[in-house]
């Protein structure tokens, strides 16, 4: 499996706090049949503004430091990016970081509401050759109060990542709900462990992969955690889930 939304390089915004947490990930996403994974540190504009070759710099140093730990895992690199009105003049002027270096751009919305700059802001980035990532958006709530509100952006070409947790209930039942009703939909395209430590959210793929093969089956769990996150880091067109029908997904659970 890949897992594209991590936060694991140490030091960086609110995920590993140091080297030895970074390695105690590894080890547990290794551990865990995860074989790639991207991290994706916070970037907001007067918080954590990290450059990408801060970024990369630190992921060429984190897989030195796995190689000589003997811990079979690779680390690309990529950020998740505040949905701010600038992206566009950002990237343009090269100072965004895309998914290994994909046309695959990871942006993360507020979760109290959905700007009402959104829609424009991911279409300037198409316009400019890239295509967004909506990171977790079953935990935003313009989303969970309306849904229909991220169907419009996927047919506009958009694409979601859910986070592992919350198809599992560890955000609480609503979000958990939101979810899998992204499920149904086919509106998601990766599901990511967006881990920031070793124990409250820790990088583990296995028990979401458990689940989703109860949801919609072997081929969905391949699709949305093996198939798409390849083709996300090797910059290929994703495949859309079909939905899957409200009588099948509640037999299956």
């Amino acid at each position: 499996m890949i897992d594209i939304h991590i936060h694991i390089l140490p030091g960086f915004d609110d995920g590993a706090a140091d080297t030895q947490t970074a390695l105690d990930m590894a080890q547990i996403a290794a551990s865990g049949d995860v074989h790639t994974i991207i991290a994706t540190p916070h970037v907001i504009a007067g918080v954590s503004n990290y450059t990408a070759a801060d970024i990369v710099s630190a992921v060429d140093e984190l897989n030195l430091l796995l190689s000589k730990k003997n811990i079979p895992l690779l680390v690309l690199a990529g950020a998740e990016y505040y949905l701010e009105s600038d992206l566009p003049q950002r990237y343009a002027a090269g100072e965004l970081l895309t998914l290994n270096n994909s046309q695959y751009l990871l942006v993360e919305l507020p979760f109290a509401q959905m700007p009402v700059y959104t829609a424009q802001v991911l279409y300037e980035l198409q316009m400019l050759g890239i295509t967004p990532v909506i990171a977790h958006p079953e935990r935003n709530s313009s989303f969970i109060n309306r849904p229909q509100l991220l169907g419009e952006l996927v047919d506009r070409g958009n694409l979601v990542q859910v986070t592992s947790g919350s198809l599992l209930g560890n955000y609480g039942q609503t979000v958990k709900k939101t979810a899998r009703y992204f499920l149904t939909q086919g509106w998601i395209h990766a599901v990511a462990s967006d881990a920031h430590s070793v124990k409250k959210r820790p990088p583990q793929l296995l028990p979401v992969a458990r689940e989703l093969n109860k949801m919609g089956g072997s081929t969905c769990t391949k699709l949305l955690l093996s198939d798409n996150p390849l083709k996300i880091v090797e910059g290929k067109p994703v495949q859309s889930l079909p939905p899957i029908p409200a009588k099948k997904f509640f037999f299956r659970r």
